[in-house]
């Protein structure tokens, strides 16, 4: 049954510093993930899953390939209400200002929303990693009679520190708020969860910034404009005033909110058994519907390993790594605790033979790459060293950035021959 009581608004965050150079060029929700998708494919197929087919994805940096692969993907019946729609920040006769803050850039798209039939607004992140039946969030929001929901997560002591905080009564309301608490603070925050999330010791209470709101409610917040911003201000001031209801989830999520995040993320899809299940009949992962071949690997070992669409492999060594969409790695070649993205295209013959002197696209021959992420259309030499780890300082070049011990080689790089950097 299509829910034709609710819309959804995905935010695509601001410029993405933290997921940069893989945001140089790329609005954060287009940063791709698991060797074929993006992210902003993980909430629109919850949401598709959900049965909400009604969903707006708000963007102001680098919008142009979010647009692309979201007018590729997302295409539905002409019978159907079902759409995707990206809003770019704009400005109007009233409003000359860029988004400043998740809850201004609903505000300042309010008029797009209201366009339409709804009860309720679902509020997500474009930059989570998560599979979610949202019916069972707005179904716990309606039985409540909560103005307000906000999935919460049960978190540890020690990862309390990075979140907000909420602190519940026994019908799961949120009595008060505290944003990133210390060691010490963190300790008179304790609410009631399930047993199980009392055995693994996550007694706390984290917000995963998943947000239901009555659409009343919504237009009467949205009326103050000296709130910016959701987490900061919007759910703070309306606990007390209104009823917001704490909705505790207990499936795997993570926020992709930096660069060692995004590529942990990555690494956890070769999992023998992933937290987030890609092989689900009911929980699909929905993305562009490429034409490609099947990929073709010659006598290379593979150890815990996801290969995706047509990629071609002659390397030695493929172990705890993700390979993208036409991907191609040359003989001798050793690759260990990489993403490698891909390419957008393939180089054809023609082109290969007209420049026999030049680089080809993707990792060379009697390369070895390690702790490392290789941005989409790269292309490494014959005998490249790249070995990642905490030996290696923060540092940016022309071709590559190191971010906590990962190096990032940065999209259509070119690494010489013979290149080391370890």
């Amino acid at each position: 049954m299509i829910n034709d009581d609710v819309i959804a608004i995905i935010l695509g965050g601001g410029q993405g510093s933290r997921l940069y150079p893989l945001t140089a060029k790329r609005s954060k929700p287009a940063v791709p993930i698991a060797g074929k998708y993006r992210l902003v494919d993980i909430p629109l197929s919850n949401c598709i899953n959900s049965n909400i087919s009604r969903m707006f994805v708000l963007t102001q940096f680098n919008s142009a390939s979010l647009n692309r692969h979201i007018k590729n993907t997302y295409n539905f019946s002409l019978f159907s209400r079902a759409f995707v729609d990206v809003l770019a920040a704009e400005q109007t006769m009233s409003n000359k200002n860029w988004f400043q803050g998740t809850a201004d850039a609903v505000r300042q798209s309010m008029h797009h929303f209201l366009n339409h039939e709804f009860k309720y607004v679902l509020v997500l992140s474009g930059d989570q990693l998560y599979q979610m039946d949202f019916n069972v969030l707005i179904e716990r929001h309606i039985e409540s009679g909560a103005r307000i929901s906000i999935a919460t997560l049960p978190v540890k002591a020690e990862e309390g520190v990075e979140f907000g905080i909420m602190k519940t009564n026994q019908e799961n309301m949120i009595t008060s708020f505290i944003e990133k608490p210390n060691a010490d603070e963190i300790l008179k925050w304790k609410s009631e969860v399930s047993d199980y999330m009392k055995s693994e010791g996550r007694f706390y209470l984290a917000s995963m910034g998943i947000y239901v709101f009555d659409r009343d409610l919504l237009i009467e917040l949205m009326n103050d404009p000296s709130t910016n911003d959701f987490g900061k201000e919007i759910i703070p001031q309306s606990i007390g005033k209104h009823k917001v209801l704490s909705y505790q989830f207990e499936g795997y999520w993570t926020d992709i909110g930096n660069i060692r995040s995004y590529y942990e993320a990555n690494l956890g899809f070769t999992d023998p058994i992933p937290s987030f299940n890609l092989f689900d009949n009911r929980k699909r992962v929905y993305t562009h519907a490429r034409i490609l071949p099947t990929s073709k690997i010659s006598g290379t070992m593979i150890v815990d390993s996801v290969i995706a669409d047509g990629a071609i492999i002659h390397a030695a060594k493929i172990e705890r790594s993700v390979i993208g969409v036409r991907s191609r790695i040359g003989k001798g070649s050793t690759v260990i605790k990489t993403y490698m993205m891909g390419s957008d295209s393939y180089q054809t013959l023609l082109e290969i033979a007209a420049k026999p002197g030049d680089i080809l696209m993707g990792i060379g021959e009697n390369c070895h790459i390690e702790n490392a992420i290789l941005d989409k259309s790269c292309k490494i030499g014959n005998n490249a060293t790249i070995i990642g780890g905490p030996h290696l300082p923060n540092q940016e070049t022309d071709l590559y950035v190191i971010a906590g011990g990962i190096v990032v080689v940065k999209k259509e790089a070119t690494i010489p021959p013979g290149f080391v950097l370890k």
